[in-house]
């Protein structure tokens, strides 16, 4: 979809007069490269996703981790949640083999943020979400955040495009002062599913579920989860 902003660059400066940042591209697959080697560089990037937008970085990078919580003006001790490319990714980060086959490719990819328990054997850094069991994990219903968490071979940290407690992005233009503190905002145009968010759901007991966020698509979710028999926790 064609944003509404000119791609020229943007030079927003954050004490260094030579440093390129806040560039605006299309959130189309001839830049994911540039984007995962943003990401690689522990660099945070905006990107859309099937909700609304987002900030995201290395999940593994202690650095960029931190910048995200200061560019959200966030408390540490809310827990970021991940993003990974594909549904066979996620045993890889959290654990899964409570659930019943099939669950998770029937939620995912999809609106969906699941909560399961990281478990020893995640290979997420343990500096993100200190002193916290278990992990927000997403697979968004879109092709070029889906992409850039392929090509980094890790997964992404991800948090929406705001100030902590302000109202969501829609469109690159809601966190444009926001801009300077990101390598790129990629854009996707007005995303047309509302401020909800990912509805977020914790499966980390086996046979039950909480909605911790209503979010874009509890009724679906819940139906879903009914139908693989859990019940509400």
């Amino acid at each position: 979809m064609a944003g509404v902003f000119s791609y020229s660059c943007r030079r927003r400066c954050l004490g260094d007069p030579g440093v390129e940042e806040g560039i605006v591209l299309p959130a189309s697959e001839p830049n994911a490269r540039g984007a995962v080697h943003a990401i690689r560089s522990g660099k945070v990037i905006a990107v859309p996703t099937d909700t609304i937008y987002g900030f995201a970085c290395d999940a593994c990078s202690a650095e960029a981790i931190k910048k995200i919580y200061e560019i959200k003006g966030r408390q540490e001790t809310k827990p970021l949640a991940i993003c990974v490319a594909d549904v066979s990714e996620i045993p890889r980060f959290a654990l899964t083999e409570h659930l019943p086959p099939g669950l998770l490719d029937s939620l995912l990819p999809g609106p969906v943020t699941v909560v399961l328990r990281r478990g020893e054997s995640s290979i997420l850094d343990k500096s993100l979400n200190p002193g916290v069991d278990s992990i927000g994990v997403r697979v968004p219903d879109c092709e070029f955040i889906r992409c850039v968490a392929r090509g980094s071979g890790c997964a992404l940290a991800l948090t929406s495009a705001n100030v902590s407690g302000q109202p969501s992005s829609v469109s690159p233009k809601d966190f444009e002062h926001l801009w300077r503190h990101c390598a790129f905002i990629y854009d996707g145009g007005e995303l047309p599913s509302g401020r909800a968010g990912s509805t977020v759901v914790d499966l980390t007991a086996a046979g039950k579920y909480t909605v911790i966020r209503a979010g874009s698509a509890r009724e679906e979710t819940t139906e879903i989860l009914l139908r693989f028999c859990l019940r509400e926790d």
